[in-house]
This record gives C-alpha cells, structure tokens and sequence, in this order.
C-alpha cells in the first residue's frame, strides 16, 4: 500500500509518497514565491496551487505506481475567494503575514464586539483571521465580492479540484473569524450575514474525513487513478503536529519553516486575546496556538544579502558567533507581528551593531531572535493556563541542530526530534492512510533524538530574553511610524 501526502506551503510545495509502515519513499519538492503587490499585501494565484499539485503527482507517480489514498494540506487560513462555479476571482489573500485588513478588524471590533467575538469564537479579530479580508475585499474590490459565493483555502482547493466536493475541515474554519462558533462547532450566520451576506459556505468535516473520491477529469491532470479516496485536510501547522504525534494535552509541536508556528493541544477552550484558540485536528480537541510572522524569512533574507552563502557555512559562523551574536538584539518582526504582540505594524530591529560584527553574527542574532519570540509566546500559553508537558520539533529548520538547540536554550525546554522531519505532507499522507488501513504515527514516525537546554546558555539566556522583551516597547513609535512611512503615509 501507498499513500500520497502534498502540502502547500509560503515559500514551496512538497509531496511524500509513504508505505504503510510510514517510510518515505521518494519526495518532490516545487519552489514558488508569493506576490507582494503593496507593503502588508501578501498574495498568491490559487491556479499554482493546482498547477504544483498535479505537477508533484505526476512526478511522483512516473513510474507508472499508483496510491490508496490522498493527503491534502496547506497554509492558511487563506482566503481564496470564488464565483458560484468555483472560479476564483481574486489572488488568494494569505494568513497573518498579510495585514491590509486593519481599518476592517478595528470596525468589526466596534460592531461585533471584541469580547463577543472572543467569547464565541475563541480568537480575537487579528491579521490571522478570515473576516476582516473577506471585508476588506467588500470595500476595495466590490466588483469582484458582488461575485464572490465561495471560500476556499489551500487544502479545501485541492480537495474540491480533486473530487468537485465543496468541503472545509472544523480546524480551518475556527480560525475564520467571525464565521465560525467554536462551541456549537459550526457556522455562525448572524456574523456571516453581517460581513458576507451572500456567501456560500463549505460543508464542514474533519481533516482526516473523506473529501470524496478523485474524478476522471482530476485523474487525467494528476496520473491519479479515479476513485482514489481524498481527505479533507487541514491548516498545515495542525497537519504538522498529526506528523510527529503532538497531538495529546500536555504537547506543544514547534514548526520550523519560513514562518515559525506554535499548537499546544490543551483540554478546554482558553480563551485569551493575545493567541488563536481553536478547535483541533481531531473531534474533541482543542489547541492553543501562536505564529511568528517571520523566522525562516529572516534567515533566507539574510542568506539573500550575503550573496547566497552555503547553509551550513552560515550555520557554522553563527555557532561560533556564540551565545548572544556577540551583544547582538534582533527583533524579528520583519512582517509585523502576530502572536503574542498583534501588530501589524510592527518592524524589524537590530540592536548593539558594530563595524566589527559579521554575516555569522548577524544569522545568529536571527536565530536567536525567533528563539526569544517562542519563549515569548509559551509564556503567554503559560499564562492563559496551557499546560506544555512535551515539546515536538518539526519541520526543514531542524536539521544541522543549531536552530533547535538556540531554541531549547533560550525556552529551557528540551525538544523531541522524530525521525522524519517532513512535516506537513508526511502528516497528511498519514490521516489519509486512516481511509483505509489503521497507523500508529509513533511507529511510524519514532522520536530520533532529544535536544537538551545548555545550562550555561539558559542562564545567559535569561538574562538576555529581558533585553529582548524591552527592545519591542522601547521602538515601538518609531516602527509604527516608519510603517506608515513605508505605506506612503
């Protein structure tokens, strides 16, 4: 048996095909970039999204194999807005990086209520969530939402283009706020009829139920066989954490990608302004969640300015930069900041900079920096009453060590690495193997190794975190400035 998982990611798509004991069997990888049209606009063509699919499919499958099942998964929650014949209308508007919608957070917290909204759904309107961009589209492009019928997101696309099934997993639309009351775990229409008054919705499942199975017509683009089963899928953080297991109250899963993302599974809803609370992967879970505009951004930024330097030669220089990047302070808030500050206008800082400082510094001062966000956002899990027993790291910023150790010594928590590291598409082609055979995800993704805090560096750390902690509020002004700035204002 085989099993097919791809996800669509910010900076590449990857597909896994995996036998039915989890070993990876051969990978493909298509690299794209998202469209940046204005400062806070982050866009992309939901088309690629199928063009990559069906391009990864049909790599993987040359040989003329075929799957049991399909996997599908992606980033979001995006808002890919479509005509009532499923055409999409507009580029995509992506998840929290994108920030054009605070004028319509602000009027929808005086409409709605922030406390109402945070009461019901869970989360507080913020760069991450659905409502405020459908809004923004009512009022900057009306043409285009007079049209609009239909919301997808990367998974649900792929879904729908496989199987002609209008479906959206419970996780992905709890993060679609306002639309969805995560109590009653459904669509909340007063609120749906107040920003989108003609909108269709998704029938809602859970990631790991079937979508349906692939068509004839999907099956001539992918080299699918037709009536291949195909799971609704999900969020890829939450596909990510189905990946290594952290999927228990107690977990914490640590993604590592161009963005960093943070799901703890906790046993009731926690509701607190400064993270998402959302339902889980699973029926009867619940996650407590955070996500750092940047991390991997910041490092290929970087890598960019330095002309494009082998990865483990910068990776080397910053271990011997040392704990604390040589009096280095970054603030990693180059595309503003979701959890725990909520500001979209916030900015990136480097603090302490001497003509004496090198490109190994200044990769280890942002390695640093995404270290001190995570210890940032577990204390205000912490604070709101999640419980982090076990902490899982995945995906492609965990290899070479480095990075999972900057963070285990500034958290002073230990880190459980699996054997496979994939993330996101390995997780997805593990809830698709459910549709027809049983696999336990810790026989078939066993823990590799654990990365243990430095006692040392986590007291060198703690004093440094207070620096970092205070570098936010003491330039706060000026980023908010030079933002408005950046915009033309």
């Amino acid at each position: 048996m085989s099993f097919l998982g791809v996800d669509i990611g910010t900076s590449s798509s990857k597909g896994v095909l995996v036998d039915a004991s989890g070993t990876v069997e051969t990978t493909a990888v298509r690299r794209h970039t998202v469209s940046r049209p204005k400062p806070g606009h982050v866009e992309m063509d939901p088309e690629v999204w199928w063009e990559e699919f069906c391009g990864i499919t049909r790599e993987l499958l040359a040989d003329g194999r075929q799957v049991d099942a399909v996997g599908v998964s992606g980033m979001g929650p995006c808002v890919a807005l479509a005509d009532a014949a499923n055409r999409p209308l507009r580029p995509a508007v992506l998840y929290g990086v994108d920030t054009r919608a605070a004028a319509q957070i602000d009027r929808l917290d005086a409409e709605l209520g922030r406390q109402a909204v945070l009461d019901r759904c869970g989360s507080a309107l913020s760069t991450q969530a659905v409502g405020p961009k459908v809004a923004w589209v009512a009022e900057h492009e009306p043409d285009v939402f007079a049209v609009a019928r239909r919301l997808f997101m990367p998974a649900s696309f792929l879904a729908h283009r496989l199987t002609g099934a209008y479906v959206l997993d419970h996780h992905s639309a709890s993060q679609s706020v306002p639309f969805y009351d995560t109590l009653a775990q459904d669509w909340y229409r007063p609120w749906v009829e107040t920003v989108w008054p003609h909108a269709q919705l998704p029938e809602l499942r859970w990631p790991g139920d079937p979508a349906g199975a692939v068509t004839t017509e999907a099956a001539a683009a992918t080299g699918l066989a037709p009536g291949t089963p195909v799971i609704t899928g999900t969020i890829d953080a939450w596909t990510e954490a189905v990946s290594v297991g952290a999927t228990r109250p107690g977990d914490l899963m640590l993604m590592y990608g161009t963005t960093m993302f943070l799901v703890a599974t906790v046993t009731g809803q926690l509701r607190v302004p400064e993270l998402w609370s959302t339902v889980g992967a699973f029926p009867g879970t619940r996650s407590l969640a955070g996500g750092m505009a940047t991390s991997g951004a910041v490092t290929e930024w970087l890598r960019g300015l330095f002309g494009s330097p082998d990865h483990a030669a910068l990776l080397a220089e910053a271990a011997a930069s040392g704990v604390g990047a040589r009096g280095l302070a970054m603030l990693p808030y180059f595309a503003g900041e979701r959890t725990p500050i909520a500001d979209p206008d916030a900015r990136g800082v480097i603090a302490g900079l001497t003509v004496e400082h090198t490109r190994g510094d200044l990769y280890r001062a942002a390695l640093e920096a995404t270290a001190h966000g995570v210890r940032h956002n577990i204390e205000a899990m912490r604070k709101a009453g999640a419980a982090i027993e076990r902490v899982v790291a995945v995906g492609g910023g965990t290899q070479g060590g480095l990075w999972t150790q900057i963070v285990s010594d500034v958290t002073g928590l230990p880190q459980d690495v699996p054997t496979v590291t994939i993330g996101a598409s390995y997780g997805a082609a593990w809830l698709a193997a459910q549709l027809t055979a049983e696999a336990d995800i810790a026989v078939w993704n066993p823990m590799r190794e654990q990365r243990v805090p430095d006692p040392a560096a986590v007291a060198a750390y703690d004093r440094l975190h207070g620096l970092y902690r205070d570098l936010y509020p003491a330039t706060r002004a000026t980023a908010h400035a030079l933002a408005r700035f950046q915009r033309g204002g």
